[in-house]
């Protein structure tokens, strides 16, 4: 089944075509050869995608089985938080704000600070069955998973803590509020991308309707009717600028489709 979706209004940085998403319903190794879209919140989508597709609400659960909590890779983060919050589980604060399905969130190891998904992982389930975290190099922003993730089984321990949960949403409290896909590029070891693209004269910097915002030189933004060659743009110019002047080449932590 398929359906169409406009995602210069689905995407968080409202920019791409109105094109066809197969919709998954069941676990099958035929979808593997489409590009898997969740949220679309750290999605730039090209005029001219790949075939894409996205899990269906089947897919969209959690549950408590012992001490593991099964989450559908489908699960809105926020939705896992308030869970969370509910049933007095630990470890799964920092997702507030941080949007995205747990699908997405486990490949490219989201986090804040020093919590990531990693720390609670404790197995993913895609079409050959079930892969130990311990198998999937789980890094700074990124994974060695090239498959479709079904469910995702981490640890439920107790002790929700609110106040910790209050604590990281104040560390975000400085992003822009115009749509984006959150941090553009990923921060180098031992430095920020925002400063390195500050240092180089790129915050604010605006080409057509797309910006690196004034408020944090690291969200690509969307100011009104931006188009994916602006944003491009902008991208090629601060890994340029940043590799002449400091040697470091900046990686994308936005996903361009």
């Amino acid at each position: 089944m398929k359906k169409l979706v406009d995602f210069s209004r689905f995407s968080s940085i409202r920019i791409g075509p109105k094109v066809e998403v197969e919709l998954i319903d069941t676990v099958d190794s035929a979808f593997e050869s489409y590009f898997l879209v969740g949220g679309a919140n750290n999605l730039l989508i090209s005029p001219s995608p790949p075939p894409l597709a996205t899990l269906s609400k089947a897919f969209d659960y959690i549950r408590i089985e012992g001490d593991t909590l099964l989450i559908g890779g489908a699960t809105p983060t926020g939705k896992v938080v308030s869970f969370c919050k509910r049933h007095d589980i630990a470890g799964f604060e920092f997702l507030a704000k941080l949007p995205g399905t747990i699908g997405g969130a486990v490949k490219m190891n989201a986090g804040v600070k020093e919590y990531e998904i990693k720390d609670r992982l404790l197995w993913i389930r895609t079409h050959e069955g079930v892969i130990p975290a311990s198998k999937l190099n789980l890094q700074y922003r990124r994974s060695d998973i090239d498959t479709i993730v079904y469910e995702a089984g981490f640890v439920c321990e107790r002790g929700y803590n609110e106040e910790l949960r209050q604590k990281l949403l104040q560390l975000r409290s400085n992003q822009p509020k115009e749509p984006s896909a959150g941090s553009c590029f990923k921060n180098p070891p031992n430095d920020y991308a925002g400063r390195l693209i500050e240092a180089v004269g790129l915050k604010g910097e605006r080409v057509g309707d797309m910006a690196f915002s004034p408020i944090h030189a690291n969200f690509l933004v969307n100011l009104g009717k931006g188009r994916f060659d602006e944003a491009i743009r902008l991208i090629e110019m601060a890994k340029s600028r940043v590799y002449e002047r400091f040697g470091v080449v900046l990686q994308e932590e936005i996903i361009i489709v």
